[in-house]
């Protein structure tokens, strides 16, 4: 009789395996949540009608700015 039970094994496997999937899908989960709020707010912020490019080459102005 081994001093090892191959049931063991399997748990440790499965562990190795399924902890990182799980945590890789709580993150991707927590991801999305916030991308959404996020564009949720862009889109309820009220919007800015000036370009946002350089009025000129050293670009500390924006175009509406005058």
């Amino acid at each position: 009789m081994s001093a090892t039970h191959p049931g063991l094994f399997a748990l440790l496997d499965m562990a190795i395996v399924g902890v990182p999937t799980v945590v890789f899908l709580v993150w991707q989960f927590v991801s999305i949540n916030r991308e959404i709020a996020k564009d949720k707010a862009k889109k309820s912020a009220p919007p800015d009608d000036s370009p946002k490019g350089a009025g000129h080459p050293i670009g500390e102005h924006r175009l509406g700015d005058r």
